[in-house]
């Protein structure tokens, strides 16, 4: 429940936001260049609102328990290990944090490579020995070196920018064919021209997702790389075996999931935002 509250409250200020611009703009939709306009704000406005609230969402969705005084020896390691490789990669050492969770995963998020979060879950730390954990965490914290958060926001804006835009001109298309053809006049009607939007949001929705899977299973290749750099090699092939003897990664918010190290597998691999773990080992061994 919290999570779709929070879901809800973020898509209801990114409207409010947006639809403050655009009366400030004076936008009008009725033309190109102002249902270009209108895409963009929308497009790229929910996508940087959630990368600006990322860490703020992180924290909230997952129970992260941010470590600020170490507990334990375990919490001082994590510590010590991931301000080592964040020195190594040049940037300013992440919050880490911890959350409640049998899987074995973890993920890194933020809104900028100096104002990052590096998390994993009590499966994960207490269910790997420190070599694999360390190659974990060097993967998350060459996500946060190699600007992955920032990247994959800008393709995402790019993509909704794209399927809202798309949606409207092509639904605007159909609008004047039946018109054309429609002794009257008037059109598909308010309702049903609606209706035929939501639909190409849709369509054209799933065809985003299939482009942004992509770019986000090649960002997993080089941060299993930078890892290996980090950590060696080694370490991160055992920590992705390990991930391989364990069980699937459960249900994680779409933006962190992305950044995990274990990412949930989807029956098409055009939609999966991780590669097989199988060819992430293999591509480690190759190079």
């Amino acid at each position: 429940m919290k999570r779709i509250l929070l879901l809800v409250g973020t898509n209801l200020a990114v409207l409010l936001v947006a639809s403050i611009v655009m009366s400030l703009l004076g936008v009008n939709t009725s033309s190109m260049t102002g249902l270009l306009v209108f895409a963009a704000i929308f497009g790229f406005g929910g996508a940087f609102i959630s990368l600006a609230i990322s860490k703020w969402m992180a924290k909230k969705t997952m129970g992260c328990e941010v470590i600020t005084s170490p507990r334990d020896n375990t919490e001082r390691w994590l510590l010590d290990t991931v301000a080592r490789q964040a020195k190594q990669s040049g940037i300013k050492m992440p919050e880490v944090a911890v959350y409640q969770s049998p899987e074995m995963n973890a993920f890194a998020t933020g809104p900028s490579k100096d104002n990052a979060l590096v998390a994993v879950s009590t499966g994960l730390l207490y269910g790997m020995n420190q070599d694999e954990i360390e190659g974990v965490l060097a993967h998350e914290v060459s996500h946060v070196a190699n600007g992955d958060m920032v990247t994959l926001t800008l393709i995402q804006g790019v993509v909704n920018t794209f399927v809202i835009f798309a949606a409207r001109v092509v639904a605007g298309i159909i609008n004047n064919v039946v018109a054309s053809n429609d002794e009257e006049g008037e059109g598909l009607g308010m309702f049903a021209y609606m209706a035929v939007v939501f639909v190409l949001d849709m369509l054209l929705g799933i065809l985003a997702s299939i482009i942004v899977a992509y770019f986000s299973r090649v960002r997993e290749f080089k941060a299993d790389a930078g890892a290996a750099r980090l950590a060696g090699k080694n370490k991160m092939i055992a920590a992705l075996e390990r991930l391989r003897q364990g069980p699937e990664s459960g249900a994680m918010p779409a933006q962190m999931a992305a950044f995990g190290i274990n990412g949930k597998r989807s029956m098409a691999e055009m939609l999966m935002s991780h590669p097989p773990l199988e060819k992430r080992i293999a591509a480690l061994k190759a190079s």
